[in-house]
């Protein structure tokens, strides 16, 4: 997946030509009667002529190197220039092709000039000053207001080059954001949904407002499962910016339909006070008013350590920072919406943070509901019809999308060395999904993330081409923390599954137990999934699926006997499930 910029970016140095900044080279053209600045990172990577040209040329006494180019006129050398930084020349009846052919082949050429190490007068140290990359600034400057004000309050070191430091910021996302600013391009390719989210964080605090926006609409539209998984971590970060309005209507869109995935949350009186109050306003939010009013008073009263506990031992001081704290909040509570009931038993006790206006019209209310008040009234809050009518019951969704309940049974059978197979009234074991390929990705660093602390586990996979579902099962716990480390066990097992054209299934147990089920290493993580010896999933493209290095030997060595018919080990596969075994409870 790549998301191409380069309109942004030829619109981008095409001010970088017209700025009159920072330019090293000087090019006199129509009998020295005219003359353009330019910059001579950018002519060097656009044109082997001034390649060669600028290598034999000696800058002035201002550090600047003359081209002098007397035969050709200031019209045709502008449009050159217009080329050479941004791509497009503008000739009626131009194929869109050629442009577009020209825009590819200047993004090529700045990546070249990021690569190249010459003529860079910027540093920038991330990752805790471990890593470190070359730019150029008039680049910078042009593609990030943020880099523009940066760099116009660093002062360069002894060999003119400025230092830029963000030690927060890891070396891999802040070279995705460097290939963005002079390539115009962010690939994304086998991406992990979390990589996505960091990167939108950086790109928005370079203000690189274009990415960003691509960003949000990305995790939105192809990540909405992942965001829901990771709520609440979402929820927070979003809210400490001021940026990512879709985002936040988004999640907002699911808190309002379930509103204790955060007033519930142990973290919530950590919430930002904009996230609180975006939820204060909508009319939509699933809660009882009276139940909005306490979670909004026991935020208030957190974000004061001084308050006293007893209510009763409260000042008029007191009274006055909760009211100062909850300042943006109280507009937003439907007092007029109470009982009689909720007032006295709860609003009461807080009268003196409300005005005094808005308490004697509460009250006005409750005794003369037609009268007119002088507070703003707000709309009831909207409920949600919970009860539907009755109909036909859904049918049961599969718990798998590649084996069925008779596999189930089946492998049920052998983790209880049963002789007598289980059918499907008394299969003792729940399978619960712990990760599905086609939902979680198939980056084998995903199988380590999510498994990890998972005991009793069933690993199914789906063979490309063939019919083959191939599996193993591991009593074990997976821990992603060790340093390779072999486990040893008696109960693992790896399998083959009757399906299609598969006639018979083939279950094969452990035969030299202290080398049943491995952990990866760190290191082995990045291209190493599931281990069970004999049957191992393996991907050196960070994706199962996209290439055939997962394998199950054609001999077994620790296993007891190959699961697989065919004479070649190795294989892709089109998706994988783990499942962890519970035993079920009567």
């Amino acid at each position: 997946m790549s998301l191409k910029f380069f309109d942004k970016l030829s619109q981008n140095l095409i001010e970088l030509l017209n700025d009159g900044d920072d330019y090293n080279v000087i090019i006199e053209v129509e009998n020295k009667e005219k003359s353009f600045t330019a910059h001579s990172n950018i002519l060097k990577f656009r044109s082997s002529y001034f390649r060669r040209e600028l290598e034999n040329i000696h800058p002035n006494e201002n550090n600047i190197k003359i081209i002098i180019k007397p035969s050709i006129s200031a019209l045709i050398f502008n449009v050159i220039l217009q080329y050479i930084y941004g791509g497009i020349v503008d000739l009626e009846n131009c194929e869109t092709r050629f442009i577009c052919d020209l825009m590819l082949a200047l993004s090529q050429n700045l990546i070249e000039l990021l690569n190249d190490g010459d003529d860079y007068n910027v540093i920038i140290e991330v990752e805790n000053k471990e890593k470190s990359f070359t730019a150029h600034s008039n680049i910078l400057k042009f593609r990030s207001s943020y880099f523009r004000r940066e760099l116009e309050n660093i002062h360069p070191n002894e060999n003119n080059i400025k230092i830029i430091i963000k030690p927060s910021i890891s070396a891999l996302i802040f070279n995705v954001i460097l290939q963005y600013i002079y390539g115009g391009i962010v690939d994304l390719e086998n991406c992990e949904t979390r990589f996505i989210c960091d990167l939108m964080l950086a790109v928005d605090e370079f203000e690189l407002e274009e990415l960003t926006n691509k960003l949000e609409t990305l995790l939105i539209e192809t990540k909405g499962s992942w965001l829901r998984t990771h709520f609440s971590f979402i929820y927070h970060f979003i809210f400490n910016r001021n940026d990512f309005k879709k985002l936040k209507n988004f999640c907002n869109d699911i808190v309002v339909k379930y509103p204790n995935l955060i007033f519930d949350a142990d973290d919530f009186t950590s919430l930002e006070e904009s996230a609180l109050v975006s939820l204060l306003k909508r009319n939509d939010l699933q809660m009882e008013e009276v139940k909005i009013w306490d979670y909004v008073i026991k935020w208030g009263i957190s974000q004061t350590s001084t308050l006293p506990t007893n209510l009763d031992d409260w000042t008029k001081e007191n009274f006055l920072t909760l009211k100062t704290t909850l300042q943006q909040c109280l507009p937003h509570i439907r007092y007029f919406h109470l009982s009689s009931i909720e007032v006295v038993d709860k609003i009461e006790p807080y009268r003196k943070i409300l005005d005094k206006q808005l308490w004697k019209d509460i009250n006005q209310h409750l005794l003369i509901p037609e009268r007119p008040v002088k507070s703003i009234i707000l709309p009831p809050r909207s409920v949600l019809v919970t009860e539907l009518p009755p109909r036909a019951e859904k049918p049961r969704e599969p718990f798998s999308t590649i084996i069925s309940d008779e596999h189930a049974a089946e492998i049920s059978t052998w983790i209880d060395r049963r002789e007598t197979a289980y059918n499907l009234t008394n299969i003792p074991y729940k399978f619960e999904l712990i990760l599905r390929g086609t939902r979680d990705g198939f980056s084998p660093q995903t199988f380590w993330n999510i498994c990890h602390g998972h005991v009793c586990t069933v690993v199914l996979v789906k063979v490309k081409g063939t019919d083959e579902i191939v599996g193993g099962y591991n009593p074990l716990t997976w821990d992603k923390n060790t340093d390779g480390k072999w486990m040893e066990t008696k109960d693992s097992f790896i399998f083959s599954l009757k399906n299609g054209n598969i006639q018979n299934s083939i279950l094969s147990r452990v035969k030299i137990t202290k080398y049943a089920v491995k952990n990866r290493t760190k290191n082995d993580q990045i291209t190493g999934g599931s281990c069970f010896g004999d049957f191992q999933m393996c991907s050196y493209k960070s994706d199962f699926t996209l290439d055939d290095v997962s394998y199950c030997r054609s001999n077994g060595i620790y296993y007891e006997k190959p699961i697989r018919s065919s004479s070649l080990p190795y294989f892709s596969i089109i998706n994988y499930e783990v499942f962890k075994i519970v035993r079920k409870t009567i």
